[in-house]
């Protein structure tokens, strides 16, 4: 793989980090997984604007040159220096604030790092098994406002991942120090009651995500009213439909928690309804 770090390709297997590099130090960092697919980077304004905001709360200078117009070209480089400008790919583009300091850094200006992997899938396509879930209770989720944040300090991530593979899981779900449920491991969660669908609030702490963004901005489409409101585990035994939704696979239905099982009619209209959106968007 070709990295570009600070708009520079580097043609190397390896890529080398300072030792007082924050991101390994303090976890200082933060980042953007994207889909790019049909010569189109997905829902680019909205990872955009989100990575924008992200650096402003966590008090990194923004760059004068990070324009929308240069990140794609940037992005776009790094495509083609892994021969992937035709095809599906995974995007991550990280940033982290410049070493130097301890807990408290002695610059706020970053360094970024763009990667770039194939994947199999040009559009969203639906699970055909649903997933098999189950609630990780050993840490919470912190509510507020960092908790919304696609932050480098991923341990708590790391840490289910691994109770979940231990215990042959397809996924798991977090809660907050309130025991409310805040998301998946890798996704936001959606509840379908009736007519209704319900995800959590960003007060949960749950990650501000594009794909929930998405949903949220769809659902009245189907005929769904939606609610941004906390609900606690006993909820998935009174669920319809459970959703879980990230950037790169779009929207996956859970099959089963525990002893509830679900469905997935109104999640295959959901999936439809976001791959036409994306057909028909510019960016």
């Amino acid at each position: 793989m070709d990295y570009n770090l600070n708009g520079f390709i580097i043609r190397n297997k390896h890529l080398g980090i300072q030792v007082n590099n924050r991101g390994l130090n303090y976890g200082d960092g933060i980042f953007e997984t994207i889909k790019f697919a049909n010569n189109r980077i997905n829902f680019w304004e909205d990872h955009y604007f989100r990575l924008m905001a992200s650096m402003r709360i966590v008090r990194m200078d923004i760059p004068m040159t990070f324009s929308p117009e240069y990140l794609e070209e940037e992005i776009r480089k790094t495509l083609a220096a892994n021969h992937l400008s035709d095809k599906s790919a995974r995007i991550k583009l990280l940033v982290v604030r410049k070493a130097g300091g301890f807990y408290t850094p002695e610059t706020n200006d970053i360094d970024f790092l763009i990667t770039a992997e194939e994947l199999s899938d040009s559009i969203y396509q639906l699970n055909e098994e649903g997933l098999n879930i189950e609630l990780y209770k050993d840490f919470y989720k912190n509510s507020g406002m960092l908790g919304n944040l696609k932050s480098t300090s991923a341990q708590l991530y790391t840490v289910a991942s691994i109770f979940r593979k231990e215990n042959n899981f397809d996924e798991c779900l977090l809660i907050n120090e309130r025991k409310e449920v805040a998301e998946a491991i890798s996704a936001n969660i959606f509840i379908l009651k009736g007519d209704v669908l319900i995800t959590p609030p960003l007060d949960s702490g749950c990650l501000k995500g594009i794909m929930r963004k998405k949903v949220i901005e769809l659902a009245p489409q189907l005929g769904l009213s939606i609610k941004e409101e906390a609900f606690s585990p006993f909820a998935l035994q009174k669920a319809d439909e459970v959703w879980l939704s990230n950037s790169i696979k779009g929207l996956q239905w859970v099959g089963q928690y525990r002893k509830k099982s679900y469905g997935h009619q109104k999640a295959t209209e959901m999936l439809k309804k976001i791959n036409i959106n994306l057909a028909l968007s510019l960016t």
